[in-house]
C-alpha cells in the first residue's frame, strides 16, 4: 500500500500537465481582429468580476464553517473519530473546487474568440479549438480532484494511522477527516452552480425578451445591451458552475466508496487496503483513458458530424476504462470480500463497475434523444408552437415529465444489479466507474458554452455568414452535449448519494430506517419537499434578476439615441453589474437550506429521521433534476430548429414568425429550468448527504440512545416534542 498509493496523486499531476500543455496551445491560436478581441475582453472581464465577487462572499461562509468543523473535530465522545484537521481538509476542498472553476473560466474566455476566428478557416479547425478548450477544463478538474484526494489521503494516513490496520480507530479518523475535503468541494459547488445559474439566466432572459422579441434584433447583436452579460453567463454557469459541480461529484463518489471499503475485512497484498485504494485508482486510469480519447475527437470535412466526433471520444474513454478496470480489480482485490454480511468476489466488483459504465452511457443516450434537434420530443414541441405560446409550454412540460421515465428505470436497474453483484460496495463502485470518465464528460460539456460564445462573438463582430454557420453547427451540438452532461451529473449524484447514505448509516449506528414511525415518515415528506422549495427559490431569483435586466435594457434603448443605428455603444457594464449583484444576493438562501437542514434535523430529531429526510430529498431531487434539465434542453433546441426553417402543417416557418416567437417564450421559461434549478438538484442531494456524513458521529446511536456533542441539542429535542 505504501508504494501503490503514490500512483494516485501521480495520475493527478499527469492530468494537470496535460491541462497546462493544452492551455498554452489554445492561448497561441489567433484571436482575430481588434473588434473580436475587444468583445472577448468584455466577456473575460465580466467573468472574472463575477468570480471575485462570489469568492468574497464565499470566504465569509468558508471561514466560520472551518472554525465550527475544527471545534467539532476537537470533541471527545463514544464513536468520535475526527480531528481539528478536518477544517484544513474543508478549506483545501473549497480552494480546489474554486480553482477548478477558475481554470475553466480562463480557458473558456480565451477559447471562445479563437474558435470564432478558427471558424473562418474550417469547421474542423473550430471544433479543434473549442473542444481543446473544453478538455483543459475536464483534465484540470479531474487532475485537481485526484491530486487533492490522493495527496490528503497519504498525508492523513501518515499523521493518524501509519502502520495501523484498515479497521482501526486511527484509520477511521483519517477517513473521516478526509470527508472535510468533499464537504468543502460540494459547498463551493452549490454556490457556484446556483449563483452562476442565476447570473446566466437573468442575462439570457433579458437579452431574449427585449432584444429578440421587442426590438426584433438577434440575441447576440452588438446593439443588445445584455449580450455581453449573456455571454459572460454562459461561462459562469455552464463552465465554472459545471466544473465545480462535477469536481464535487468526483470527490464525493470516491470518498463514499473509500468509507464503505474501510468496513471490508480482507486479506490481500496491500495490508487490507485494496477496497479503499480501488476507487482512487479507477479514477486515475479513467483520467488517463479520457486523456488518450481526446486525441480522437476530430473531423475532416465540413459535412462530417460534430456529434459523432464527440461520441467517438466519449465511447472510447469508456471502453479504455472498462479494460483497465478489469486488470485493476484482478490484480488488487482478493478473491473473496465481505461487507455487512454480504459476500462477493473480485469479479463481482468488476461487474458492478460495468453496470456503472453502462448506466452512464445509457443516461447520455436517453438525454440526447429527449433534447436533440430532429428527434420526436423536440419536434413535438416545434409542432405545438404552431398554435401559440401556451401549447408550446404544455408540450415542453410534457416532454420533461416523460423524460424522467427511462432514466429512472435505468438508475433503478443500475442500483439493483450493482447491489446484486457486490452489495452496497457494488453500488458505490458502480458510481466510481461512472465518474471515472469525468474528464471526458466535462470536456464535452464545456465545449458547448465555448461554441455558444464563439457564435455570439461572430454575430457581434459581423463576420461572414459562413462563419456563423459553422459556429451555429457547433452551438446546436453544444446544446445537446450540455443536456447530456446534466443527465450524466444527476445520474452520478443519485448513485453517489446512495453510497454516501450507506456510509452515513454505518457511522451513525442505525440498522434500519422504519417509515412506519411517524417522525421518520414526516422526515421523508419534508425531504421530498425540499427540492421543490429549492427550485422555487432559484427560479424566483432568476425572475427578479431578469426583471431588473429587462428594465435596464429598455432604458438604454429609450435613453441612448443611436444604438439601433450602430452610432452609439450600449452600456454593457451596467447589465453585467446587475447580473453579478443579483446572483450573489439571491444564491444565499438556497445554499443555507442545503447546509442547515441536515444539521437541524440530525441534532433535534436524530439519525433515523435524518435518514428519512435524505431518502426523500434524493428521490424527489433526482426526478426534479431530470425533468427540469431535459424540459429546458428540449425547449432550447425547439427554438433553434426555426433557424433553418421547420414545417408545420405543410407551411415552412423561420425566425421571426409567430411560431418562432412562441418557441422563444418556451426557451425563456426553460432557461432557469435547465441552467439554474435543474442542475442544482444533484449538488443539493449530494451536499445534504455529505453534511449528514460529517455530523454522523455526533448524532450516532450508542446502546439505543442518541449521543450529542452538548446537552443543548437534547434540550431542543425535548422542547420540540412538547
Amino acid at each position: 500500500m505504501d508504494s501503490i498509493v503514490y500512483l494516485v496523486p501521480a495520475f493527478g499531476i499527469v492530468g494537470l500537465l496535460y491541462t497546462a500543455w493544452k492551455f498554452s496551445w489554445v492561448s497561441k491560436q489567433d484571436a482575430g481582429n481588434d473588434t473580436m478581441k475587444e468583445l472577448s475582453g468584455y466577456i473575460a472581464d465580466g467573468a472574472i468580476a463575477f468570480l471575485k465577487a462570489e469568492w468574497k462572499i464565499l470566504a465569509y461562509f468558508a471561514i466560520p464553517t472551518a472554525i465550527l468543523l475544527a471545534w467539532l473535530g476537537n470533541q471527545e465522545g463514544p464513536g468520535f473519530h475526527s480531528s481539528p484537521l478536518i477544517a484544513v481538509a474543508f478549506l483545501i476542498g473549497a480552494i480546489f473546487s474554486a480553482t477548478a472553476g477558475y481554470i475553466g473560466m480562463i480557458v473558456a474566455t480565451k477559447a471562445n474568440v479563437r474558435t470564432a476566428e478558427a471558424a473562418r478557416t474550417s469547421l474542423a479547425k473550430a471544433l479543434s479549438v473549442s473542444f481543446t478548450g473544453g478538455s483543459v477544463m475536464g483534465m484540470g478538474v479531474a487532475g485537481l480532484a485526484i491530486l487533492g484526494l490522493g495527496g490528503l489521503f497519504i498525508t492523513f494516513y501518515q499523521i493518524f494511522a501509519q502502520g495501523q490496520a484498515l479497521t482501526s480507530n486511527e484509520m477511521k479518523t483519517a477517513i473521516e477527516v478526509l470527508a472535510g475535503f468533499s464537504l468543502g468541494a460540494e459547498s463551493i459547488a452549490l454556490f457556484a452552480r446556483v449563483g452562476g445559474g442565476i447570473y446566466t439566466k437573468a442575462a439570457d432572459v433579458g437579452a431574449d425578451l427585449v432584444g429578440k422579441v421587442e426590438a426584433g434584433i438577434p440575441e447576440d447583436d452588438v446593439r443588445n445591451p445584455a449580450t455581453i452579460a449573456d455571454n459572460v453567463g454562459d461561462n459562469v454557469g455552464d463552465v465554472a458552475g459545471m466544473g465545480a459541480d462535477l469536481f464535487g461529484s468526483y470527490v464525493a463518489t470516491i470518498l463514499a466508496t473509500m468509507v464503505l471499503g474501510q468496513e471490508i475485512e480482507v486479506s490481500d497484498n496491500y495490508g487490507g487496503f485494496s477496497p479503499v485504494l480501488l476507487p482512487m485508482l479507477i479514477a486515475g486510469v479513467g483520467l488517463l483513458a479520457s486523456l488518450v480519447s481526446t486525441f480522437f475527437v476530430r473531423i475532416k470535412n465540413e459535412t462530417d458530424s460534430v456529434q459523432n466526433a464527440l461520441n467517438t471520444g466519449n465511447y472510447l474513454s469508456i471502453v479504455i476504462t472498462f479494460i483497465t478496470s478489469y486488470f485493476l480489480v484482478k490484480n488488487i482485490l482478493p478473491e473473496s470480500l465481505v461487507l455487512r454480511g454480504f459476500s462477493f468476489t473480485a469479479m463481482d466488483v468488476f461487474y458492478s463497475i460495468i453496470v456503472g459504465l453502462v448506466v452512464g452511457t445509457l443516461m447520455s443516450i436517453i438525454t440526447e434523444y429527449y433534447t436533440a434537434m430532429g428527434k420526436r420530443p423536440v419536434d413535438s414541441i416545434v409542432q405545438k408552437s404552431g398554435t401559440g405560446h401556451a401549447t408550446n409550454i404544455i408540450g415542453g412540460l410534457a416532454v420533461g415529465m416523460e423524460s424522467t421515465v427511462l432514466p429512472i428505470l435505468v438508475l433503478a436497474a443500475g442500483i439493483y444489479f450493482s447491489y446484486f453483484f457486490a452489495g452496497i460496495y457494488g453500488v458505490s463502485i458502480a458510481a466510481a466507474g461512472m465518474m471515472a470518465t469525468t474528464a471526458m464528460q466535462l470536456a464535452i460539456d464545456a465545449f458547448g458554452p465555448i461554441a455558444d460564445n464563439a457564435g455570439g462573438i461572430a454575430e457581434m463582430s459581423q463576420l461572414p455568414a459562413e462563419v456563423r454557420e459553422r459556429t451555429d453547427n457547433l452551438d446546436a451540438v453544444g446544446n445537446t452535449t450540455a443536456a447530456t452532461g446534466k443527465g450524466f451529473a444527476i445520474a452520478s449524484a443519485a448513485l453517489t448519494s446512495l453510497a454516501l447514505f450507506a456510509a452515513f448509516v454505518g457511522i451513525s449506528g442505525i440498522t434500519q430506517i422504519d417509515i412506519y414511525k411517524a417522525d421518520v415518515l414526516a422526515g421523508l415528506f419534508v425531504g421530498g419537499m425540499i427540492p421543490f422549495i429549492f427550485s422555487a427559490l432559484c427560479i424566483s431569483a432568476v425572475g427578479k434578476a431578469a426583471m431588473e435586466m429587462v428594465n435596464e435594457v429598455r432604458r438604454q434603448f429609450r435613453e441612448i439615441p443611436g444604438i439601433m443605428e450602430y452610432k452609439a455603444k450600449p452600456e454593457y457594464e451596467k447589465c453585467v453589474a446587475i447580473s453579478t449583484e443579483a446572483s450573489i444576493r439571491q444564491m444565499m438562501l438556497p445554499g443555507a437550506i442545503a447546509l442547515s437542514v441536515p444539521v437541524i434535523v440530525g441534532f433535534i430529531m436524530g439519525p433515523e429521521v435524518l435518514g428519512g429526510l435524505l431518502a426523500g430529498v434524493t428521490v424527489s431531487g433526482v426526478l426534479m433534476g431530470i425533468f427540469q434539465s431535459n424540459a429546458g434542453g428540449a425547449w432550447d433546441n425547439a427554438k433553434k430548429s426555426f433557424e433553418k426553417g421547420v414545417l408545420i402543417d405543410g407551411v415552412t416557418f423561420k425566425k421571426g414568425s409567430e411560431p418562432h416567437k412562441a418557441a422563444v417564450t418556451g426557451d425563456t421559461v426553460g432557461d432557469p429550468f435547465k441552467d439554474t434549478s435543474g442542475p442544482s438538484m444533484n449538488i443539493l442531494i449530494k451536499l445534504m448527504s455529505i453534511v449528514s456524513l460529517v455530523i454522523a458521529p455526533y448524532i450516532a446511536k450508542t446502546d439505543g440512545k442518541v449521543s450529542h456533542v452538548e446537552k443543548a441539542p437534547i434540550v431542543m429535542k425535548v422542547v420540540a416534542k412538547k
